[in-house]
């Protein structure tokens, strides 16, 4: 059988949901998988009639990742479309998903369709039987198909139109896609069952016992006065049994009695009724009213409790407590017994003892202050899209742990429950979000009440599905959709529905950090100024935790500042960290070519380009050196003394962590020299508590490493201890320093010799294709080019400087060269160089550089020169190995490093400025063609690549750059940071290049191949 598609009747406007099961936190395990192969057509709206020919495509699916009718497309505020809430374009891709199971429904059992995902409105026939329709695209949808199904071939129509009413509360900042994202399946439940499960499983922390509240409910006993049914607890080795409550009789007032044949007996005194009000007023209690019994401190109680249900209350309990360092986890199982003991149906859950609350300014797990490491997380996939495997979800969390990261926002809707499931075992802190974000229309859809339903209904169906997750330790209302009616009416629900979590929206105080109490329970803004957060711990108003939903912004090369917000957040009361944006770059392959592309590349306007390119992770989960700066900001162990201590033999080590010692952790040493690590030993080290610090003397062998050679740092090692579902182990999870005095040490000088250049005093070498020049120009990052910075680069002009003068001048120092340059706008900048030949192709240089009158600010001041091909090796002492910036330096590390040249870029899908180290006082490139050298006692910033500033900025995907075996190098005195402007804080002054002087001396030694 087959269904008329342009008969069935749906609503449009995907307001309501007919058919749809109500939500609960009870897992079903299929019976009958549906995922695989199935019958697909789509169709260019949902009134379009079925043609005769399908093709055969895998659920989960995504049709926009190959489908040529209907692409992703990417925006972040705007709509896709030019229509206003609820209309719905004409222009409507619906995609009917058909599929045939053999099957015989078992005889006493309901047949429910699971379908845990669908991008779009969702409409479900079954053998032709219109069942029901669900829009809310990340959360499942469950239907009772039992009346519709037949013993032998079933035919199941799942249909899903991609635009509705409710689209406009799912404009995340995400590729629009559109499909079924989830599983599908079958399971059968008996007619009497288990309904929901609910566990509270609490902590004390001042007594270190835990208590457990189980609510279980019933299906199909709650209309019963009597009832034989039973519900067993297993936990903790011990069975627990309670009666299911029967239905009672709902309390009413009794008639009035007419019997005048004897006189009646006094039963209550006068003015008792006063009882209801008096009692809640709290007001004093007659003595004849204390005397009755059952009434005292009660009034009358007027509700039954309720039917079909159990409650079990477990107190004093010998638990160890979740947290996300040591996620504890403990078994329950429950079983619905019939009156001789069957089993009519059961579940299990695992559940984690542990109390989240607000005391004051402060967000407490078990009674203590956590901070909160934490990232913003979409789902998505370079070739499947928003369809992921347990299997995905695993690498993307066991790298966050690996990076020390503690905490997830689910922006911008609810992940699958599996992931859930495995942060409450790995140890996450979860703040869970509903799939609500009026992005576009946010000023309207808030209050507009045709939207107040479904916001509310999302919400609820959230914190229904997922209240039994001990990750979760908070609710967030969505994104970015104004403040409105909605919002305070779904907080007010949680807050009595669920109270052991708080609630959090940030739009609540997007204007004012010190109002939105009805919506929030911390402050959760996004991209905050430092300047801000240090006025918000100060202001005697602050009377919540604040915890940033979003900053840092990271698209592209970014993520300057993280350790000064960090030095924010564990020194000022009152903050608390918050959520890194974002995770992880959305660039999509859908072929696999390793072509990743963002928006506009699939034909969709109107786009916002790169803007979801914002990962500190590629989109195939290589780390960008962002993570790696995040990693050693976020160790568990951090060095707090300094060299003076190490010379003195000793090493001051804090934990970091909240709950765990570092019983787990494996601590190394070793000395960082010219000519690489040293002396690597295992650090002896006592179990110290969270939270504490610990003097720890220096192994022997080191103390005498340090003065026998020129150390450059002391490194220590965290790698973990045990193997962990996350990582095995010997997992370096992060390194720290202490840099040591450095003990300079001079090249010989061999004597002056006459300089390689020409007439115009340009250095001439066979191994030089472009002789070293001045640059003050970087291929612009994203932040670079932010509105923020109102082309503040570009007005500079120092994207082209053209020669206007050149003199040279002999001088006791060497050659003198002075170059007059004319910026694109016409500025004045004045170069002058002393070139003093120290060998055979062995120069050193003295640079000066005047920048014209007026500059503030700027992106380098440096020297760029170019070699031949036959170059592939690099090696420096400086800071590495991984990319850094003056403003993103805080975890790289001081040493000898040594890389192919094509590895040192970093490809940032859209070209920019990517590979610079910084510190730098040696580098040496080699390869067939002979070896280059560059020294300086003055630190500069190396960047080896094999693409010129100007191949960057023209090439709009990495894989669209050339193939090149070219070397180009730029070593700078100074450079700019990178910050966050394009979203948040610009770099910080002291990153930024605001002189106008810069004067610095290097060496350049060239020799051809041995």
């Amino acid at each position: 059988m087959t269904s008329d598609l342009t008969t069935m009747p749906w609503d449009p406007t995907g307001f309501s949901a007919p058919g749809r099961l109500p939500m609960t936190a009870l897992r079903r395990t299929p019976e009958v998988p549906l995922d695989g192969d199935w019958q697909f057509q789509l169709l260019p709206a949902p009134t379009a009639a079925l043609g005769s020919e399908w093709k055969t495509v895998r659920v989960p699916s995504l049709w926009t990742m190959s489908e040529d009718a209907d692409r992703p497309h990417y925006t972040n505020v705007p709509m896709p479309f030019d229509e206003v809430p609820p209309q719905i374009p004409a222009a409507n891709p619906t995609g009917v998903y058909r599929r045939t199971v053999e099957f015989v429904p078992p005889e006493g059992r309901r047949v429910v369709l699971h379908v845990g995902a669908a991008e779009g409105l969702l409409r479900v026939a079954v053998n032709g039987r219109p069942i029901g329709a669900s829009s809310d695209s990340h959360l499942a949808a469950e239907f009772d198909v039992t009346d519709a199904v037949v013993a032998g071939t079933n035919t199941i129509e799942l249909v899903v139109v991609k635009w509705s009413a409710v689209s406009y509360l799912e404009d995340q900042d995400h590729w629009w896609q559109s499909g079924l994202a989830r599983s599908v399946f079958l399971y059968t439940v008996p007619e009497v069952r288990l309904a929901d499960v609910v566990a509270v499983a609490d902590f004390d922390a001042a007594t270190g016992r835990g208590s457990l509240q189980l609510t279980v409910e019933t299906d199909g006993l709650a209309h019963l006065r009597d009832n034989d049914f039973s519900v067993e607890l297993s936990v903790f080795g011990r069975r627990e049994t309670l009666p299911v409550s029967p239905r009672m009789t709902a309390p009413t007032l009794p008639k009035a009695g007419r019997e005048r044949t004897s006189r009646p007996e006094p039963r209550l005194p006068a003015d008792f009724m006063d009882m209801v009000s008096l009692t809640a007023a709290q007001a004093p209690i007659p003595p004849e009213l204390r005397a009755i019994p059952g009434m005292l401190g009660q009034g009358m109680k007027l509700t039954a409790a309720p039917a079909g249900r159990a409650v079990f209350s477990l107190a004093e309990l010998e638990v160890e407590p979740w947290s996300a360092e040591r996620p504890q986890l403990t078994d329950v199982a429950v079983r619905l017994l019939a009156a001789d003991g069957r089993v009519v149906d059961e579940t299990q859950l695992r559940v984690g003892f542990r109390r989240v609350e607000i005391v004051g300014r402060d967000l407490l797990v078990n009674g203590r202050r956590i901070l909160v490491q934490g990232v913003n997380r979409h789902d998505v996939h370079p070739r499947t899209g928003r369809v992921i495997t347990r299997d995905d979800m695993l690498a993307e969390l066991s790298l966050l742990k690996r990076c020390n990261v503690n905490s997830i926002r689910t922006a911008h809707y609810p992940n699958d429950p599996v992931f859930l499931d495995l942060c409450d075992e790995i140890g996450f802190y979860v703040v869970d979000e509903a799939d609500v974000e009026g992005h576009a229309f946010a000023s309207t859809i808030p209050d507009d009440p045709r939207y107040l339903t479904p916001i509310v209904e999302r919400i609820t169906r959230m914190v229904l599905r997922d209240r039994n997750h001990p990750c979760v330790i908070s609710w967030s209302l969505g994104n970015e959709t104004g403040y409105g009616a909605a919002h305070d009416a779904a907080a007010a629900w949680i807050r009595r529905f669920d109270p052991t979590r708080f609630v959090h929206y940030e739009a609540a105080v997007a204007t004012d950090w010190y109002g939105g109490h009805a919506a929030t329970d911390v402050v959760a803004p996004m991209y905050p100024s430092f300047d801000a957060l240090a006025a918000y711990s100060a202001d005697a108003r602050a009377d919540r935790p604040l915890i940033t939903c979003e900053y840092a912004y990271s698209q592209g090369n970014s993520t300057g500042g993280l350790a000064e917000y960090w030095q924010l957040f564990e020194t000022l009361p009152g903050l608390q960290g918050g959520f890194l944006w974002g995770f992880k770059d959305q660039a999509l392959d859908p072929d696999g070519d390793g072509r990743y592309r963002y928006g506009g590349d699939f034909g969709d306007e109107p786009n916002n380009g790169p803007t979801l390119l914002y990962g500190i992770a590629f989109a195939d989960l290589t780390p960008k050196p962002a993570l790696l700066e995040l990693r050693g900001i976020f160790s568990p162990v951090r060095i707090v003394s300094g060299p003076e201590e190490v010379a003195a033999g000793r090493l001051r080590l804090l934990n970091r962590q909240t709950f765990a010692d570092l019983g787990g952790a494996e601590l190394a040493l070793r000395i960082e020299t010219r000519t690489g690590p040293v002396g690597e030993v295992v650090l002896s080290c006592p179990d110290v508590p969270a939270g504490a610090e610990v003097d720890v003397p220096l192994p022997t062998s080191i103390r005498e490493l340090l003065t026998s050679v020129s150390p450059l740092a002391l490194t220590l090692s965290v790698a973990t201890r045990e193997d962990a579902l996350w990582a095995p182990a010997g997992t370096v999870v992060a390194e720290q320093q202490v840099v040591l005095p450095r003990r300079p040490e001079p090249e010989p000088d061999t004597g002056t010799t006459v300089p390689p250049v020409d007439g115009s005093g340009t250095l001439r070498h066979p191994l030089l294709r472009r002789a070293p020049q001045l640059s003050l120009w970087r291929a612009l990052t994203d932040n670079d080019g932010s509105f923020s910075l109102d082309q503040r680069f570009v007005r500079s002009g120092f994207f082209r400087l053209t020669a206007q003068e050149v003199t040279t001048e002999e001088s006791a120092a060497g050659l003198v060269v002075l170059t007059r340059y004319a910026a694109a706008w016409g500025d004045e900048v004045v170069h002058r160089r002393t070139i003093r030949g120290v060998g055979e192709g062995d120069v050193v240089l003295t640079e000066q550089v005047t920048l014209p009158e007026g500059t503030t600010d700027g992106l380098r001041v440096g020297m760029e020169f170019e070699l031949p091909d036959g170059f592939d090796q690099a090696e420096w002492v400086g800071l590495g190995p991984w990319e850094n910036y003056p403003d993103r330096a805080a975890s790289a590390l001081l040493g000898a490093w040594s890389s192919p040249i094509d590895d040192l870029a970093v490809p940032y899908v859209l070209p920019q400025e990517n590979g610079t180290r910084g510190g730098v006082t040696e580098l040496r490139l080699s390869g067939p063609a002979g070896e280059v050298r560059a020294t300086s006692t003055t630190p500069l910033h190396m960047n080896v690549s094999r693409y010129t500033v100007d191949q960057l900025e023209d090439a709009a995907h990495w894989w669209e750059l050339p193939s090149s075996a070219t070397t180009v190098v730029h070593l700078d005195v100074a450079h700019r940071g990178v910050g966050t402007a394009l979203l948040g804080p610009d770099t910080r002054k002291p990153y930024r290049l605001s002189a106008r002087e810069h004067a610095w001396e290097w060496r350049l030694t060239l020799a051809g191949p041995r």
